[in-house]
């Protein structure tokens, strides 16, 4: 059996950063969206004005209506601004997090590849090991039936044809 990837629980540590980045990450845009909502809305009651004016009291007033709202809508795209700053710095967090969690998965991975390496050549040494046995168990079964040999003296001719 392989032993386990040592850095296990840092890889933990770091996926647990980059769940907590993208978090920050969703809570940012979703900050973002809602300032450009309000934005909008308030760019909307901007343009609903009324048709015609029929005084100067009235005149005045849309005059300062509209000088309120242009001051909202200034407020609101710094707000905006500052939610898209927000935005890209929790967007790099996730990045950065991102990046140091994908260090240590192709460390796992790698560590995964040798350790089924491992278990293979672990499991090939045994089949061979009980291959051998096998073998030599046959071979000497094969020796112990085969009958016995008896050392034969080579005989040589002589000269002349005689024995």
């Amino acid at each position: 059996m392989a032993r386990a990837f040592s850095l296990l629980g840092l890889l933990r540590l770091r996926h647990a950063q980059q769940d907590q980045a993208a978090g920050r990450l969703a809570e940012a845009n979703d900050r973002l969206r809602d300032a450009a909502d309000r934005r909008l809305a308030a760019k909307r009651t901007l343009d609903d004005g009324p048709a015609q004016v029929t005084d100067a009291a009235m005149l005045s007033a849309i005059a300062a209506s509209r000088a309120s709202s242009r001051a909202m809508l200034a407020e609101l795209d710094a707000v905006a601004a500052r939610r898209r700053a927000e935005a890209d710095e929790a967007q790099t967090a996730f990045g950065a997090a991102r990046r140091a969690a994908i260090g240590l998965e192709k460390l796992e991975a790698a560590h995964a590849v040798e350790a089924a390496a491992e278990d293979l050549r672990t499991e090939q040494a045994a089949l061979d090991e009980i291959a051998g046995q096998s073998w030599r168990v046959r071979q000497a079964e094969a020796a112990a039936t085969a009958p016995p040999t008896s050392p034969t003296t080579p005989t040589t001719p002589t000269p002349g044809g005689a024995p």
